[in-house]
């Protein structure tokens, strides 16, 4: 587990930076600088981008990572590297065009609760573009192992872009509309970027030469797509669908609750970007008995570290929603069902990178497709009824029923589990916080009632961590930073 601590502490480390500028202008610059109706429209357009980013992409981050190591000669690599670069165009050229000619047709369907989301279409496509290529050159550096500069990129550039926008906004240097296309600016700068860092590590070498696992490789960017759209749409697809539903300052109040639980999900985004080209290796190289090691040591340290962030969060939550605008308080509900939704994926360890880079991905594509579909019903059955709470607990359903399939199909294939003995142990313990610490607060001002309760929970969790000894890596880590002292 050497490089996957390494780089998973600093892809941390800068995810959790890229978080706490995001809480920034999620909690308090959004809420403060733009009106409810612009911010809804951010979220909504930023949404629909990440929905049809996989699309876009046509699967090629994935499929890089999954055959990069299994070409041998130099003019091989250099003929697939070529056609991973050219291939999103086979998707995104004729949806441009077909955006171009049908714009009104879409705009339409698009804006019939909300007639602002039709104003905004292209936005939503540059950036899903942006998007999407940043991924196939974010996966050109995780084949080398290279994952930490990336992650800066994918975690904190964009929100720094934001933030000086909105710096600007308030400053009146730029108006709302400027803002909105200085949105689409950030994500190309940051492709560009990305674009630049990759070649650094290794240029291209333009090599037209057929494939001969062409098909396979093309069956399985087809089929990746899916994946990558079932992922996205589980995440994305409540905002998109509430905009067609509830008015559209109703997303933004949604949007800061799926913030503030999304913060859990913070330690496996970090860590999946090495677990990802690892289990490729070890599948590969049909070392079962590495990717076994990785897959528990993976669940069990997510467990112990989203563990302790879920405890912050929901045993906190109360206070937080006191500091942030009155209108914005009716997402409890939502932090509390998404925040179990982040909890679960975290206890997964790396399933996810075992299914995508396996030979069983197709049945689980299915399944997710099925689910993506029950999803989109119980959002149609849920909003118009509950609202922001009716697109969360449908998330939640959707997601909990999701990953009970990805895990009984690895069990199944591969024949192991992530859980241990310590898994239960380290339930147990978070349980018991919640009932412990969820029923009262300090009577001091919110911010000082976070700023205790964080430290009282801080200390007493990481004594049962370290009593109980949940996790070695963990442990290690805790004993070299009581040995610095």
């Amino acid at each position: 587990m050497g490089i996957v601590a390494k780089q998973s502490f600093k892809n941390i480390l800068s995810t959790y930076l890229g978080f706490l500028i995001g809480a920034v202008n999620t909690l308090f610059l959004y809420t403060k600088f733009l009106s409810d109706e612009y911010y809804g429209m951010v979220g909504y357009m930023l949404s629909l981008a990440y929905v049809i980013m996989p699309l876009m992409a046509f699967g090629v981050h994935n499929t890089l990572v999954k055959f990069y190591a299994s070409f041998k000669s130099a003019q091989m690599l250099n003929s697939f590297l070529t056609l991973m670069l050219f291939l999103p165009l086979v998707i995104i050229l004729p949806l441009v065009l077909i955006t171009h000619f049908s714009y009104e047709m879409i705009g339409e369907f698009l804006s019939r609760e909300n007639p602002i989301i039709k104003n905004y279409l292209w936005h939503t496509v540059f950036i899903a573009i942006a998007l999407a290529y940043f991924e196939v050159f974010f996966a050109w550096t995780k084949v080398h192992l290279q994952t930490v500069f990336g992650n800066f990129m994918k975690e904190v550039f964009h929100r720094v872009g934001t933030m000086m926008l909105l710096c600007c906004l308030f400053f009146e240097v730029i108006d709302v509309e400027q803002f909105m296309v200085g949105l689409v600016v950030v994500y190309i700068l940051r492709m560009l970027v990305m674009k630049f860092y990759a070649f650094s590590i290794r240029f291209p070498v333009m090599v037209f030469k057929k494939l001969t696992n062409l098909n396979a490789i093309l069956k399985y960017s087809s089929l990746i797509i899916v994946a990558g759209s079932i992922a996205t749409m589980l995440l994305d697809i409540d905002k998109v669908m509430l905009g067609y539903y509830v008015p559209i300052e109703q997303i933004a109040y949604y949007n800061v609750a799926i913030f503030i639980a999304a913060v859990i999900a913070v330690p496996q985004r970090s860590m999946h970007q090495i677990l990802l080209p690892l289990s490729a290796k070890y599948l590969n190289e049909k070392d079962f008995s590495a990717l076994k090691d990785l897959y528990k040591r993976s669940s069990l340290n997510l467990f112990v570290v989203s563990g302790f962030i879920f405890l912050l969060i929901v045993l906190n939550v109360n206070q937080l929603y006191n500091i942030i605008p009155e209108e914005f308080n009716g997402g409890l509900f939502v932090v509390f069902l998404i925040s179990l939704a982040k909890l679960f994926d975290a206890v997964l360890g790396s399933n996810n990178a075992i299914l995508f880079n396996s030979d069983y991905y197709r049945m689980v594509l299915f399944f997710g497709v099925v689910l993506v579909v029950v999803m989109v019903l119980l959002n149609m059955a849920f909003i118009p009824y509950y609202g922001i709470n009716g697109a969360a607990l449908a998330t939640f359903l959707a997601i909990v029923f999701y990953n009970i399939i990805k895990l009984y199909f690895v069990y199944k294939k591969f024949k192991m589990l992530p859980f241990s003995t310590n898994t239960l142990k380290i339930g147990a313990s978070i349980f018991v916080a919640v009932l412990l610490f969820y029923f009262w607060d300090f009577s001091f001002h919110p911010i000082i009632n976070i700023l205790l309760k964080s430290a009282l929970i801080t200390i007493l969790y990481a004594f049962v961590v370290y009593f109980f000894r949940f996790s070695e890596n963990i442990i290690s880590l805790i004993d070299s930073v009581i040995k610095r002292k």
